[in-house]
């Protein structure tokens, strides 16, 4: 509530909902069903239990909520109107003997809703009656307190929602679906009503023995759920299925991921250690490591196909290579998922795609036969609701665990650090207190920095120094010239610097004669004139160029359609490794026509022309002929390309690279042949969607 009167926040709030998917259709329907012309003052709540020690004997079950009426990109962040830690849950302790037991289960269901109903004390009373608050724009607005979603892993979901979890005849939080169709998507169960759920309980307080088989048959608790003292806050509405544990961890980790193992160990012992020798980003090996973050299997899962295409090949390893099309497959849906700005096309994709994904999984399963695992699991049914989700409540971003989960981190390095390890609930809320304290004292002291700087920019706007400052966003168009900047410069150097550091690359043979040519045709075409009047400019082998390293491009995104930024880098030791990024870039075959290239950045410079001064590159394209698609890159979805040969390389103006790109080499030709990563950058993998690409 405190939120309502920071100053630095109260420009921020939202409270009329809008019928996007931007927002969400969900926020719609409880504004307008809300009486005196109200408005939601809606909540985002999230609560799980913790390990504070690594061994696991130590645990906390926080609670952290967010308001959902700032813009996304200030309540999933850390700092002022980010996530605030407002409650800890009891823990009931386990016991070995009582675990199975239905009533020790409801003790912790009910122990864990009388708790949370303290956080909710004042929301149920705002909920029924609102409350007035005078805005931003001074105008005063009726405020309905809800809950309007409830971020969590299943297992809080069964708590929140009283089911009975896996074991149930209906596992799912939000449909009735029946435990043993979960894989069936081609029906639609209905959805779980708060109503039904208040007949069935109340049945079973007036006869144990007909209201527990009424529960038993939706899978649901004997308990009142607090939740429903909560105005327009129906849970199984406000649950939604979450991307980082129903598909990272679950979907693929704990399934798609460890089948890949156990097929890949299936083949000799060198299948797997040419997996793991791959190079894979951030691990050493992939096949054989435990994991139980689900970042970690992100990551994971889109560098796998790299790694086991030439491995578990249709030849060797038939299952195997239908498993690798479900990892496309799934691929493709989880892009689809993670996309921060959903429109029509893009969700009637990402559904098309889940059933492209259950079909090839499908056709695993009858290659597999009975040596694979029981697929007919919740993991699997989330699909049926994700996109609906969406659909309902906004991007996945809005719903996702991913920056509650953020928060475990610190709170364990505050129990190892700042606590005595007793009556650690007490000392954690207090030292968190103080954390947002601190923020909130360092937020107002730099907004009063802002608002400074803003009086001195008004009182000179003509500034040189303002205009030409290339990390002021706001100047983008006169400082990068449209989207580059250059950074990082190195010693200048003159063209025999660079031909004898560089004497062992086919790349660079030849640099002043290749160069003399580009410049001699490169300047008529842009109209800068050649100096003293010369009709043929000749770089001496000692003229200097100025080396950088950093590159930034700016561009449209076509998710959300606003300023994006890539960040390139072309250097010899870039911690500790050589590092030469790819870009797509703009430019002209040899019949002047347009086109749309990959290529390598092998060396940027500025050179200077009389008064100009001109932002280049060496470049090796990535546009040489590939002959027929290969079945394998259908399958698999591969964009495969071929590098031209490396005397080809060529030079360019920095202002032709449109983005960057990500290209991993095949390892059966690294030096050659190289595949176009786009499931790590959602503008790269819609514009790949669209064939757009080149």
């Amino acid at each position: 509530m405190d939120l309502l009167s920071e100053p630095i926040l109260v420009p921020h709030f939202e409270w009329d909902a809008q019928q996007l998917y931007k927002h969400n259709n969900h926020w719609w329907r409880i504004q307008s069903s809300l009486p005196n012309k109200g408005v939601p003052f809606a909540f985002i709540l999230y609560a799980d239990k913790t390990h504070l020690l690594s061994s696991g004997n130590v645990k906390g079950y926080l609670v952290i909520a967010r308001c959902a009426n700032l813009p996304v990109h200030i309540r999933n962040c850390a700092g002022i109107g980010g996530s605030r830690l407002v409650g800890w849950l009891p823990i009931v302790p386990e016991d070995a003997k009582q675990s199975h037991k239905l009533s020790y289960t409801n003790l912790k269901y009910i122990v864990w809703h009388e708790a949370f109903l303290k956080f909710l004390e004042v929301i149920i009373l705002y909920s029924k009656t609102g409350f007035a608050h005078k805005c931003f724009d001074d105008i005063t607005c009726w405020l309905y307190a809800l809950i309007l979603l409830l971020s969590a892993d299943y297992e809080e979901q069964c708590v929140m929602a009283l089911i009975r979890g896996t074991g149930s005849l209906c596992p799912c939080p939000i449909c009735l679906v029946p435990s043993t169709k979960l894989c069936d998507h081609t029906v639609t169960y209905p959805i779980q009503k708060v109503e039904d759920a208040q007949i069935r309980v109340k049945l079973y307080e007036e006869n144990h023995i007909a209201g527990e088989a009424a529960l038993k048959e939706q899978g649901l608790q004997p308990i009142n759920n607090i939740f429903w003292r909560v105005e327009n806050s129906n849970f199984h509405e406000t649950i939604s299925q979450d991307l980082l544990h129903a598909f990272h961890t679950g979907l693929y980790g704990h399934h798609i991921h460890e089948e890949a193992k156990n097929l890949a160990e299936l083949l000799r012992r060198s299948a797997l250690k040419q997996i793991n020798e791959y190079g894979l980003n951030h691990f050493c090996q992939v096949t054989n490591i435990s994991l139980r973050d689900g970042n970690k299997f992100q990551d994971i899962s889109k560098q796998f196909l790299f790694a086991a295409h030439n491995v578990l090949t249709k030849q060797k390893s038939k299952a195997g290579y239908m498993l690798l099309q479900c990892i496309a497959s799934y691929l493709v849906v989880d892009m689809y998922i993670s996309l921060n700005t959903q429109t029509e096309s893009t969700l009637a994709a990402g559904e098309a795609a889940y059933s492209d994904f259950l079909k090839c999984l499908d056709e695993y399963v009858n290659i597999a036969g009975d040596s694979t695992k029981n697929w007919n699991f919740l993991k699997v049914h989330a699909g049926k609701h994700i996109f609906h989700n969406i659909q309902e409540k906004g991007a996945a971003q809005n719903f996702s665990t991913r920056p509650n989960e953020k928060q475990h981190g610190p709170l364990r390095h505050m129990y190892l650090c700042q606590t005595n390890r007793k009556d650690i609930t007490n000392q954690l809320l207090q030292l968190d207190h103080r954390i947002l304290v601190s923020e909130l004292i360092g937020g107002h002291i730099a907004q009063l920095d802002e608002q400074h700087l803003q009086k001195l920019k008004d009182t000179d706007d003509n500034d040189p120094d303002d205009i030409n400052d290339p990390e002021d966003t706001k100047n983008i168009g006169a400082s990068f010239q449209g989207h580059i900047y250059l950074s990082s410069p190195q010693h200048p150097m003159s063209f025999t610097d660079v031909e004898e550091a560089n004497s062992s690359l086919h790349t660079f043979d030849q640099f002043r004669k290749k160069f003399s040519i580009f410049i001699n045709e490169f300047l008529p075409a842009h109209n800068i004139p050649l100096p003293d009047g010369m009709t043929w400019l000749r770089p001496a082998a000692q003229d200097k160029l100025q080396e950088y390293c950093y590159l930034k491009v700016h561009y449209k995104s076509v998710v959300d359609w606003k300023l994006a930024t890539n960040y390139l880098r072309c250097s010899p030791s870039f911690h500790g490794h050589e590092r030469c990024d790819w870009a797509l870039i703009h430019t002209h075959d040899k019949d002047s026509n347009t086109k749309n290239i990959f290529a390598q950045i092998l060396f940027m410079f500025k050179y200077t022309v009389g008064d100009q001064h001109l932002d280049l590159a060496l470049v090796l394209p990535m546009d040489a002929p590939i002959g027929p698609q290969l079945a394998i890159d259908q399958d698999l979805r591969f964009t495969w390309l071929h590098a031209q040969p490396a005397a080809s390389s060529e030079f360019l103006s920095i202002y032709s690279i449109i983005c960057g790109a990500l290209l991993v080499p095949d390892y059966a030709n690294p030096h050659q042949d190289f595949f176009l990563v786009d499931v790590v950058d959602s503008d790269m993998f819609l514009h790949s969607q669209k064939n757009a690409l080149i």
